[in-house]
């Protein structure tokens, strides 16, 4: 399978209106099954756990622990969760663009369950990753682990996919230059983010953190995408995605969170385009040869290249290429040949000697890719 890293592509970003943030009222599969085949980018789905609670869950002190017991989590057999499950994946799949992806999330109740349908349907599983959570509820019993992670499995539409967004290199610039890996420490979702009730309790059970859900949408979609979420409960996925410049449909039941939803969702405000702008990666700069930085004058023939440390001294010619000694080649094979190694990127590696100092070409070369940029 080909796997492409592209990031973002290099379109400003258009206004969204706010027709393109909806909530639809009503059953997900029927809402998906009226929406135009191949024409969502993302899907984020958190499904019923299945969670199975056998009667009330009580801490040492017996007090009352504030669990998932609602209608809406609650299946007949495992059979019924697994035909409930076939329905909604196979709506998605149809709405799903050839290279859209899907995330869901879920626990050791059901996750296992939900990765066996999927890749029976055909999608192709791209990574699982573990939310570990910093502020767990603990196991209150003391006859297991805490459980302290959920997990998340990113699948594409096909086996073949190809043209899938992953925004690796943002991604990694945001990461301190190092991959991005696929166990995730964040919080739950606490404080003021928690919605709550006219009775101060919270709103849903089981709110996901808006942190989660902007690191799975800049992850894996791109600025104007369409995000779609069959579940869509209190509305953290339409928040995020509005708020980071995407349009959004989800689908939701429950008519108190529809409202909390599309309140949510009205009062959040757009990041400004610079915060958005697309990253300019290097797959995706334009090429610029050694020969335009000449004939553009930024550097003349006969100038002087050296390394930083000023170990090595280079020629600039008329045609482009560079004398080191007694040795002509381009700055790549150059650099290569000064330092002893098999290769070099000649554009880190040399720098222009000027009155004020030395400058790396790179610095100029970027000069160029920027006119470029505005034509």
């Amino acid at each position: 399978m080909v796997v492409s890293r592209r990031g973002a592509p290099s379109r400003a970003p258009r206004g969204v209106s706010e027709s393109a943030h909806r909530v639809v009222a009503g059953d997900c599969v029927a809402g998906m099954n009226a929406l135009p085949a191949e024409s969502v980018d993302l899907v984020f789905a958190d499904p019923p756990y299945n969670l199975q609670l056998q009667g009330d869950l009580k801490r040492p002190d017996d007090s009352h622990v504030d669990a998932v017991t609602d209608h809406w989590d609650q299946f007949a057999s495992f059979k019924v969760y697994d035909e409930f499950t076939r329905d909604w994946l196979a709506a998605c799949r149809r709405v799903l663009k050839p290279a859209g992806t899907l995330w869901v999330i879920g626990s050791y109740h059901n996750i296992f369950r939900v990765g066996t349908i999927l890749q029976d349907m055909g999608f192709w599983i791209l990574n699982d990753v573990i939310w570990r959570k910093t502020n767990p509820m603990p196991n209150f019993r003391g006859r297991r682990f805490t459980n302290a992670h959920e997990t998340m499995i990113w699948a594409a539409r096909e086996p073949n996919a190809k043209g899938y967004t992953f925004n690796y290199e943002v991604l990694k610039a945001g990461n301190e230059d190092v991959q991005v890996r696929s166990d995730w420490t964040l919080p739950l979702c606490t404080g003021d983010e928690r919605l709550k009730g006219r009775d101060g309790k919270k709103l849903h059970p089981t709110q996901k953190p808006e942190a989660l859900l902007a690191r799975v949408i800049l992850s894996s979609s791109r600025v104007d995408d369409l995000v779609l979420d069959p579940f869509c409960g209190t509305g953290t996925t339409g928040a995020v995605a509005k708020h980071l410049g995407r349009r959004f449909v989800g689908f939701e039941r429950e008519e108190a969170y529809i409202k909390a939803a599309e309140r949510r969702i009205a009062d959040v405000q757009p990041l400004e385009a610079p915060t958005l702008a697309p990253f300019m990666t290097a797959r995706d700069a334009p090429r610029v040869p050694f020969t335009a930085l000449i004939e553009r004058g930024l550097i003349n023939p006969g100038a002087k290249l050296t390394d930083a440390k000023k170990r090595h001294k280079a020629l600039v010619r008329a045609d482009g290429a560079i004398t080191l000694g007694d040795k002509v080649g381009s700055i790549h094979r150059m650099g290569a040949v000064a330092q002893g190694l098999d290769a070099c990127n000649g554009w880190t590696f040399w720098h222009l000697e000027t009155p004020k100092g030395l400058t790396l070409i790179d610095e100029l070369r970027a000069k160029i890719r920027a006119e470029m940029a505005t034509v």
